[in-house]
């Protein structure tokens, strides 16, 4: 199969986990990375790599704008965009604070979209370009104290469907990445302050030990980042390419488990996190 070479790339989310990966494979394999990040002393190690780097946070329009006017400045275009900056906190729906759940929302989709826009009329006017959105398994299984991350994931892939109408008539293809679990610091970084839910406050004192499983779920096994990210180079970068791209521990069989009736799906879930009294 063939495959896109020499592709000038945009990356964002590359402080950590599978940007930081992809932004060196994509080195690696020939092409001209950007690799962004909203801090840019997280990637100053791609830098010193030789990766070019720029600060990008999705949720600023003016940051979004001049990244992409940096790197056509620099390289004279853009072709592939991958939409990779994402965030996460665990916790029940129920008592989630909603400034989190907004944050969620404004970084994986709102972000996403307002980056995708930014890039766009570039692509449109050069009549070719690819973009690559990393949404999630979870984004096809409800999974328990991850509500507002599934759902997030689940509008990415949603909003990907209809792009890749959308946009097909200006040369611009969209692939979509569904993730399972990939080695990152997720776990770390959406777990931040769940111990409220087991003080007094909460309701769910009782299911912190289901709270906590959940939390660490995607790193139990996980594929190692530097292996997603040469997969998914192999696979989002071929002609024609991939509708959508699935890798990492889980990727096969959490989509089959999402198809089974709600009701037992729902028994096995509940079971797993302790959702049982």
């Amino acid at each position: 199969m063939a495959s896109l070479e020499k592709q000038v790339v945009l990356v964002t989310g590359c402080s950590t986990g599978i940007g930081r990966a992809l932004a060196r494979e994509l080195k690696t394999a020939g092409h001209r990375p950007f690799a962004t990040a909203r801090r840019p002393e997280t990637i100053a190690d791609l830098d010193a790599a030789g990766i070019e780097t720029l600060r990008l946070d999705v949720c600023d329009a003016s940051s979004i704008a001049a990244a992409v006017d940096a790197i056509v400045g620099r390289a004279g275009r853009l072709d592939v965009l991958v939409n990779n900056a994402g965030v996460n906190w665990f916790g029940p729906l129920a008592e989630m604070p909603i400034e989190r759940i907004r944050s969620i929302f404004e970084t994986n989709v709102v972000g996403l979209i307002a980056v995708t826009q930014a890039v766009f009329a570039r692509m449109a006017e050069q009549r070719h370009g690819r973009i690559v959105n990393v949404g999630s398994v979870v984004g096809l299984l409800p999974t328990p104290f991850a509500g507002s991350y599934c759902a997030s994931k689940s509008a990415v892939h949603m909003l990907s469907e209809v792009l890749r109408m959308e946009v097909k008539p200006f040369g611009i293809d969209i692939v979509v990445v569904q993730p399972g679990g990939v080695r990152s610091n997720i776990a770390d970084s959406g777990a931040q302050d769940i111990e409220r839910f087991r003080s007094s406050g909460s309701r769910y004192g009782q299911f912190y030990d289901g709270i906590q499983k959940r939390a660490r779920a995607s790193q139990e096994n996980p594929m190692p980042a530097e292996e997603f990210a040469r997969e998914l180079v192999q696979q989002a970068f071929a002609t024609p390419p991939p509708r959508v791209v699935r890798l990492g521990t889980g990727s096969d069989y959490l989509p089959k488990l999402a198809d089974t009736p709600g009701d037992q799906r729902d028994a096995l879930l509940s079971a797993n996190y302790g959702l049982v009294t």
